[in-house]
């Protein structure tokens, strides 16, 4: 096989929701397989039939599909390397198990769980290996004959990979550098059992990735310790000049930094560790989600992007083409990456800004709808202009905006003793009369002509504009006050005002 592409796959397990953790990993893969004009491969691996769960490759696909992450090839869409789903590749197992038996470079264990357990107790650090195989009930040790007989008469087993002790695996890692394993530290794992007829993670994997043409694997440093016995299935299937490089990325640590990220750290500290909402079909329990917690998936691609690498300048906000142009392994960390959810806030801030006032006012309307508020396109889109500087989410647009759609009925107490005087009424009678009077009810005109009166009249600034401010919004809270009463018209102005002189302080 010569690659004459990169191939990168991301390849999760149907069992629960999508880690942000996976996330990165599969942005890492897609930055560089973009990069490289490469492909970026879905392969869904449900070899594991107890720990499937009903919806969880659905909502892996919907994940991607939000983050805009776009598949070359996956069990959706197809391709030409398929099918994407270990539980279609059976019998493409079976052939490659079978070429391990007959090499010698594998063979058949018989050992029950309860054989197992009291060697296990027997012997410290148990290990099935080349010290230990020999005094197992596996084909090494049992006569040819004796072996298909249990084989023909039922008799679960399993098939273990044959680890030759004191050879030297050389795992060429793109982020570690060269690290180099002693074959007896392995164990002769499973990669094979009859009970389901189905290949352990191990073979599947290689398998999958030497027929599907993978050139990398970018995988999380949890998979480093597997890494070993990946070389040396590749070896003994004989594919080692066509192995794969390998690049495993560092864990996502906890806020605090001591040990991976996990749901309880996101549910004690209140944030989202998965992409999407789960609703976990089993328990009924519900666990919050980036998109549903109001996070762009332009933020949450930017901030995973830099949990782990980093471009060497000072740059911070990245488009996803800005990323792949920028990504590299030799900027990527080998010591884990602490999660700072303030950073995912403040990358989502940044990102409501670049938003166009357009588009902010269109994901706003419907929570206007849901309070019953009927208003102009033109309108919301100034009111979000305004006060889109104050916000993270865009759930918190309208703690920030509602004094522009509703009148206040009540008046903050605090504010009304420090700011509404015994002159007040009085001024704000004047200051009526003087809206009243404008035909130009710009913000700036508004200002000049305010300002000009504050001034001739001596009156103090900060009393007349706070009370201003009070009578309109009902606290001494919102953006720039000519801006406020411009949007919301003269009329709605000078009926905000009589109210107020009306009833505050009676």
């Amino acid at each position: 096989m010569t690659h004459h592409k990169i191939r990168v796959r991301f390849a999760p397990s149907p069992t629960g929701p999508l880690h942000i953790g996976g996330v990165r990993t599969a942005l890492y893969n897609y930055l560089f397989a973009k990069q490289q004009g490469g492909d970026f491969i879905l392969r869904i691996e449900d070899t594991d039939s107890s720990r499937f769960v009903p919806g969880a490759e659905e909502y892996i696909q919907e994940a991607f599909d939000w983050l805009g992450l776009p598949f070359d090839e996956s069990p959706l869409k197809g391709g030409d390397y398929g099918p994407y789903k270990q539980s279609q590749r059976r019998e493409i197992y079976k052939q490659y198990v079978n070429a391990l038996l007959d090499k010698g470079a594998a063979y058949i264990a018989f050992d029950t769980p309860e054989e197992l357990e009291i060697q296990r107790a027997e012997t410290a650090n148990f290990q099935y290996d080349a010290s230990t195989r020999d005094k197992m009930r596996n084909s090494l040790t049992l006569p040819a004959e004796e072996t298909d007989s249990l084989i023909k008469s039922g008799t679960q087993y399993v098939v273990r990979i044959k680890i030759d002790p004191e050879q030297e695996i050389v795992v060429d890692d793109m982020i570690r550098g060269k690290v180099v394993i002693n074959s007896s530290v392995l164990d002769d794992k499973v990669i094979y059992k009859s009970a389901d007829e189905l290949p352990t993670y191990h073979l599947a994997n290689v398998v999958d990735d030497h027929l599907m043409e993978i050139t990398h694997v970018i995988r999380g440093e949890e998979w480093l310790p597997s890494a070993p016995l990946h070389v040396w299935l590749y070896r003994s299937l004989g594919w080692e000049e066509d192995m794969p490089q390998f690049a495993h990325l560092p864990l996502l640590l906890k806020p605090e930094g001591n040990g991976k990220l996990s749901k309880r750290d996101g549910d004690r500290l209140g944030f989202p560790v998965f992409p999407l909402q789960w609703n976990d079909p089993k328990t009924g329990e519900v666990s919050s989600g980036y998109r549903e917690s109001g996070y762009l998936p332009e933020a949450v691609i930017n901030f995973l992007a830099f949990l782990g690498w980093n471009p060497g300048t000072a740059q911070e906000i990245f488009s996803l083409s800005e990323l792949v142009q920028a990504f590299s392994f030799d900027r990527c960390s080998k010591s884990g990456a602490k999660f700072d959810v303030e950073k995912a806030k403040w990358y989502n801030h940044q990102y409501i800004l670049e938003m166009s006032d357009t588009d902010l006012a269109k994901q706003f309307m419907p929570v206007l709808q849901e309070k019953g508020i009927s208003a102009s396109t033109a309108k919301v889109e100034k009111a979000v202009g305004l006060v889109k500087e104050r916000i993270h989410f865009i759930s918190e647009l309208w703690d920030q905006s509602y004094f522009f759609f509703i009148a206040p009925t009540t008046y903050d107490e605090k504010t009304v003793n420090k700011r509404w005087k015994e002159e007040t009424p009085g001024q704000m009678q004047q200051l009526t009369g003087l809206l009243e009077g404008m035909d130009d009810f710009s913000a700036a005109n508004q200002e000049k002509t305010v300002m000009d009166w504050i001034q001739q009249n001596q009156y103090h600034t900060g009393n007349v504009m706070n009370a201003f401010r009070l009578a309109i919004v009902g606290a001494g809270k919102g953006p720039h006050m000519f801006d406020i009463t411009e949007v919301i018209g003269k009329e709605e102005t000078l009926r905000r005002l009589g109210t107020a002189i009306d009833s505050i302080g009676k």
